[in-house]
């Protein structure tokens, strides 16, 4: 009966429209019933009303095969418009849920980590002032906040490492390299895709204003990277850019028709895809051949007229 309860709270859910999903800084926080999944096809959900949750575990045939009740209503984090999620570690074993939000800023934020699949709370942590989840470590050990600094510009914020068994914030906020300070990364993210072994999260930002960045973050050495894009500064379709990895290859920024830019993941450099300069050698041939074209082609009129004449004259 709980789990018919349960089939049909989802499918209400479904139908119903998304009643968390506007406000804040980001319009794609909860990721609703597109929910988490893991490598190995199972799929977490929450559903419920505002007071309260079942976080719901679904098999790769889309079958309820576990629920469990929560201490209030939380929801999986959506970490960009696209609506990425986040709070699953890449080896399976923790999931991190997070309060929605209902007003921008809030005074303090409450998380819950949990063991899966068992779905057993080990931590229920309260920070104070507004941070929404945007990334997790491979083994769960370190998550990374996004905490807002201003109550009027949520453009404005750092990233907090939390040590999670120690349930504690690292002391100070991570300063992506190339960086001025933990303030100079603004604007709002567009797409987030990570490596396949969970330890880089790769995020596109529209730079608030200025050139488009990508930050990425090492989740196991809490370092991070700002890689700016700026050939991409003035495109009014930012919003329709992804980030795609595939395997061990580079990291690409794409539009919805072709491929835009590459990334080396190693090396951080960036480059054009299929915009290949002229060779400054090459140049110069191509003056030459186009001169010795104009000169035959003008030999062979001159030949022409010659001919002309002397047929007038015979």
């Amino acid at each position: 009966m709980r789990r018919l309860f349960v089939v049909v709270a989802v499918l209400v859910c479904a139908l119903a429209p998304h009643a968390f999903a506007d406000g804040g800084p980001s319009v794609r926080e909860n990721v609703g019933l597109s929910g988490i999944v893991t490598p190995t096809g199972f799929r977490y959900v929450v559903v419920g009303n505002p007071q309260t949750g079942v976080l719901v575990r679904l098999g790769p045939e889309g079958r309820v095969v576990a629920t469990k009740p929560l201490p209030g209503r939380f929801t999986i984090q959506g970490v960009a418009y696209d609506g990425s999620p986040t709070g699953l570690s890449a080896d399976g074993k923790i999931l991190v849920l997070v309060e929605p939000r209902y007003s921008f800023p809030r005074k303090r934020t409450r998380f819950l980590a949990l063991e899966v699949p068992g779905m057993f709370v080990r931590h229920d942590v309260v920070l104070e002032g507004d941070f929404n989840l945007d990334a997790v470590s491979p083994d769960g050990s370190l998550l990374y906040f996004i905490h807002y600094l201003s109550s009027r510009d949520p453009s404005r914020y750092e990233v907090r490492a939390y040590d999670l068994p120690h349930e504690r914030l690292l002391r100070e906020p991570l300063v992506a390299k190339g960086e001025d300070g933990p303030e100079a990364m603004r604007g709002s993210p567009i797409s987030r895709t990570s490596s396949q072994d969970g330890r880089w999260a790769y995020t596109l930002y529209d730079g608030g204003g200025g050139a488009p960045f990508i930050h990425a973050l090492d989740t196991v050495d809490a370092t991070a990277h700002c890689i700016d894009l700026d050939s991409l500064a003035g495109r009014e379709d930012l919003t329709s850019l992804r980030l795609q990895l595939v395997g061990s290859g580079p990291l690409t920024v794409v539009t919805p028709k072709a491929p835009l830019l590459a990334v080396d993941p190693a090396s951080f450099t960036v480059s054009s895809i299929g915009e290949t300069p002229p060779s400054k050698a090459a140049a110069p041939w191509a003056v030459i051949a186009a001169a010795i074209i104009i000169l035959l082609a003008g030999a062979a009129f001159a030949l022409l007229l010659l001919r002309r004449r002397r047929l007038a004259t015979s």
